[in-house]
């Protein structure tokens, strides 16, 4: 059985606590306000502030943000005593470190809206991910998903019976949108047609492992980094298959492709391949020294990644996947239909062949030394008792 915090009930550690929940809610509106921002601008373009997706966002934000303050404001004043001793203290205040994130990550989303507002005012229509409004804005839903992360790992620490179980559900829940943010942001480098050059794999290699490593970490099961993968493919195929059913036009010119439906993100990255090979990989390494187990599922997922996108990018740019399933038949209308991803050619990112393999060498290292930050962020979470 587990512990249960000093002064914590029983009944409140056998279920799911409400903060919990509010924060649950509050990454699920960051997710689909963005991945809904980003079709808007693509299909609509840019609008007034006051769009829907942006609601959306930052509603998401300000509930974190109202959530994380009572609660840090009522274990600080004595009004939630039984949490007191899993907090921790900060400038005076106390509260568990999961709510402190996730004030800091509001305080940072609610500043950048006014930031990325006069960006957009001066100048103009902004297509690109990583402005620095939106950079802004991506450190505040990082600082909310991850905290959201820091409040679940605590709780199913000290929770049994049938909260554990939801726990758990919930953890494998924040994962996802941790990989997918970690992911998503850099999604300028890596749609389909650069998928056949080394800066694409280097990128990965980046941004995935570190979240398999947390997961082989946090979670027991045997599959879990396959599940966390699944369900990030599962979300990910909604939104292609989903967003297309709503009509939009575009409100600004040029217009190189006519619109009548939102515009969908691209097909999912085959992540969930890595995410097996990685499962099948760590069972058969239990107890072995971290920086080995690093270096083979590093290796695994550079190696198994590369073996199912490679050839599914050729896939991607055929007129076979043209079609509602796959949804390599809709674009921006602002993409220039001389571009290579409107084309539906690879781009040469690399110029030599040394070069290419360079960067190879680069996504190997990288791929080992993110899934080894993965392991000990991994490490230090399920120890988390505050």
């Amino acid at each position: 059985m587990q512990a249960v915090a000093v002064g914590e009930p029983r009944a409140i550690a056998a279920r799911v606590p409400w903060y919990i929940w509010s924060a649950v809610a509050a990454i699920t509106c960051g997710v689909m306000g963005g991945v809904w921002d980003i079709s808007w601008h693509e299909s609509v373009g840019r609008d007034t502030f006051w769009t829907a997706p942006h609601i959306l966002i930052y509603l998401g934000g300000i509930l974190a943000g109202v959530t994380s303050g009572y609660l840090i404001l009522a274990i600080t004043y004595g009004r939630e005593t039984y949490l007191a001793d899993a907090s921790v203290c900060i400038w005076g205040f106390r509260g568990p470190l999961g709510a402190f994130l996730c004030a800091w990550g509001a305080i940072a989303m609610i500043t950048s809206a006014p930031f990325d507002n006069w960006w957009h005012n001066a100048y103009g229509l902004d297509v690109k991910i990583l402005s620095p409004p939106h950079i802004l804005l991506a450190l505040g839903l990082v600082g909310i998903r991850f905290g959201t992360l820091v409040l679940i790992l605590p709780a199913l620490n000290r929770a049994y019976g049938e909260s554990r179980v939801r726990l758990q559900a919930l953890t494998y829940y924040a994962l996802v949108f941790m990989f997918g943010l970690t992911v998503g942001i850099m999604q300028e480098m890596t749609f389909r047609n650069y998928m056949h050059g080394a800066r694409f794999y280097l990128v990965m290699a980046l941004t995935a492992p570190v979240w398999l490593g947390v997961t082989s970490r946090v979670l027991p099961q045997r599959w879990a980094c396959t599940v966390v993968t699944a369900i990030y493919t599962f979300w990910h195929l909604l939104f292609i298959w989903i967003l297309p059913l709503v009509p939009a036009e575009p409100k600004l010119g040029p217009v190189y492709f006519q619109v009548t439906h939102l515009v969908p993100p691209d097909f999912p990255l085959l992540l969930i391949v890595p995410g097996i090979a990685c499962d099948l990989v760590r069972q058969r390494m239990t107890g072995s020294r971290p920086w080995t187990q690093a270096l083979a599922l590093g290796s695994t997922f550079l190696v198994a990644f590369l073996a199912a996108q490679w050839p599914f990018a050729n896939f991607l740019m055929s007129p076979a996947s043209r079609n509602w399933f796959f949804g390599t038949n809709y674009f921006p209308f602002f993409l220039p239909p001389t571009s290579d991803w409107a084309r539906n050619v690879f781009t040469q990112v690399e110029q030599t062949t040394a070069q290419f393999w360079w960067r190879m060498a680069l996504a190997l290292a990288a791929a080992v030394a993110t899934t080894r930050t993965g392991i000990a962020w991994g490490e230090w979470m399920h120890r988390l008792r505050r």
